[in-house]
């Protein structure tokens, strides 16, 4: 082992500590890797930054924004509501179309784009049949995982794996449907387990129905009126910091003064004598709080958080979560002022897979979260429109530029035939087709900068100077070396096992894309020394890489069905080992 190869391993080492130990974004570590390289000297500063021009990276941009583009003309939504109206209320069939249709989509448009737009017209199917969103949201991710190895732009990996390979100059790049024929075998393989075993390991945990079904709130809601003498006396329920000081979450304030007329405002509202509040809190709460503020129990009032038409008003309850590039990652709801901002009660928060109903200022949002809230729909459909949010129900057209649906189709099929046709290379194809979503109208410059996501094309960027250190300085070739060394002896088959199972357990604690940069370099060496095909062995890597089977955290996908399924960490272990299992002997 050389000096370089050892200083090569040692950051590579480093990546994958820090990918892993999730302290410093995914980011950020790519950002500190490049650094590194630099100030070592593996590559120089033209080679460092060369993957910011990366015609990978172009192709990763342009898909974000044509994606973009069929969002927001509602083509995707469109697609949905067609596989669920033919797939009816029977079970089989409708995670047979699921599947197929998620798979399909993200063949030509970013993954988790796909998922994200087919999680609420799933999640209305499960209000309207009462199937267990459970039951479907898992096949839902999985198979846009699955579906994404069908072409070239299909996952962030087939782009980089085409220009790692491109790299070597005797190598020619993938075209852009190499991959279809194991992408086909690959998401049938997943289908099939998923109707046979997957559907009868995954748990039937989430009711299906109405939100007020799977969240009993009712449960944990009082009606308290304010007595003379109280604290509350003229202050306002912002003011008091009644959820810090006191655990009470205020949903409702209904005024003496006005027959019990509901307050548009809480916040703003200056609490009488005989006004009742509707909290939500612990028994433990409530009674600590009547205690000590001067509130008693409002008997004759029954507990009715969400009033369909109250004092000429329409209350609605939402289920909402965190869209996946939201901004709000990692804040409180204290910290976002969410009442006064946007007019809504929050009334329970289902985090990291458990379901809580009080102190919920105090609760750091994830990716994940399903949110409860309440309200009318005036300031609900103001939320609908927000870049930050996703309703866990159909948008309606209002949202949508549909007018637009015919040109976003368009340019994605006749980018296609550009492409098939050979008249253009990916790279510029795709970014042709991104400029036409903007010049038709059918998503602005702003929504086209706001539909890409930044920290994907960082992270690409800045991992592939890590993929060429280690093609360059021989370490890709001394681990190949290593890996022959330990299971050559068994066969090319048994090496291609090795590389595939390492990528995949790598793609389970890291991004795909890095997952891929680490990876391809090894299994290209490994394949040449063997005298065996590298595009076999490039091709297995990459379908290693979207194996994000055994954990919530291995991809967004996963992280965008975990609360509205109300799953648990083993759960995607316990179903995903088998179809890891299946994969690695279809593959093979």
């Amino acid at each position: 082992m050389t000096f370089e190869n050892a200083l090569v391993l040692a950051i590579v080492v480093l990546a994958v500590i820090l990918f892993i130990s999730e302290k410093i974004r995914v980011d950020v570590v790519a950002i500190l890797i490049l650094v590194v390289l630099i100030l070592t000297g593996l590559v120089t500063p033209e080679e460092a930054f060369s993957g910011f021009a990366s015609p990978a990276v172009i192709t990763v941009i342009a898909v974000f924004i044509v994606s973009g583009g069929l969002t927001i003309s509602g083509v995707a939504d469109r697609i949905g509501e067609l596989i669920l109206r033919v797939a009816g209320d029977n079970q089989v069939r409708m995670t047979l179309l699921i599947m197929l249709g998620v798979g399909v989509m993200s063949a030509f448009m970013n993954n988790i784009g796909a998922v994200a737009i087919l999680l609420p017209a799933v999640m209305s199917v499960s209000r309207k049949t009462g199937i267990s969103p459970s039951k479907m949201l898992i096949p839902l991710a999985w198979a846009s995982l699955m579906g994404g190895n069908m072409t070239l732009i299909g996952t962030p990996p087939n782009i980089l794996a085409s220009s790692i390979i491109a790299s070597y100059g005797d190598l020619e790049p993938f075209s852009f449907f190499d991959f279809l024929p194991m992408g086909i075998v690959i998401l049938a393989a997943g289908i099939a387990y998923m109707l046979l075993i997957g559907r009868r390991l995954l748990p039937d945990r989430t009711p299906g129905g109405k939100p007020a079904d799977r969240f009993p709130v009712k449960e944990y809601l009082s009606e308290l009126q304010v007595q003379a003498g109280s604290p509350l006396v003229d202050q306002t329920i912002k003011g008091a910091d009644l959820e810090a000081k006191y655990g009470l979450n205020v949903i409702h304030v209904h005024m003496c003064c006005r027959d019990m007329e509901t307050v548009a405002s809480i916040t703003d509202h200056r609490l009488e004598p005989g006004d009742e509040l509707t909290v939500q809190a612990s028994v433990e709460s409530i009674l600590a709080a009547t205690n000590q503020l001067g509130l008693e129990p409002a008997s004759d009032r029954s507990v009715q958080p969400w009033e369909v038409e109250r004092d000429g008003r329409d209350f609605e309850l939402a289920e909402i979560m965190l869209a996946p590039r939201s901004r709000l990652n990692g804040k409180t709801l204290r910290e976002l002022d969410f009442r006064d901002r946007y007019g809504l009660n929050v009334l329970a928060i289902r985090h990291q897979g458990v379901t809580q109903f009080t102190r919920l200022g105090e609760i750091t949002l994830g990716y994940g979260d399903v949110i409860l809230v309440e309200g009318d729909l005036e300031r609900l459909d103001k939320l609908r429109v927000e870049p930050d949010f996703l309703f866990l129900e159909m948008p309606s057209p209002e949202i949508r530029r549909v007018q637009k649906a015919p040109i976003a189709l368009a340019v994605l099929l006749g980018t296609l035939i550009v492409i098939t046709a050979g008249w253009l290379n990916v790279a510029a194809a795709m970014f042709t087709a991104a400029l036409l979503m903007v010049l038709t109208g059918t998503l602005t410059m702003d929504e086209a900068y706001g539909a890409i996501e930044w920290k994907s094309v960082f992270l690409i960027a800045c991992m592939l100077p890590l993929g060429l250190a280690m093609e360059t300085s021989g370490t890709a070739q001394f681990i190949a070396d290593q890996i022959i060394l330990s299971i050559g002896s068994w066969g090319v088959m048994a090496v291609l096992v090795g590389i595939y199972i390492m990528t995949g357990l790598l793609t389970e604690v890291m991004s795909n894309a890095a997952a891929t940069v680490l990876a391809v370099p090894i299994a290209i060496d490994a394949a040449l020394s063997l005298g065996a095909n590298p595009y076999s062995f490039v091709i297995a890597v990459v379908i290693a890489a979207s194996t994000s089977f055994l954990t919530p955290v291995g991809h967004q996908a996963n992280v965008l069905v975990f609360g509205p399924g109300g799953y648990r960490f083993a759960d995607y272990t316990k179903v995903g080992i088998w179809l890891n299992v299946l994969l690695l002997i279809v593959v093979m």
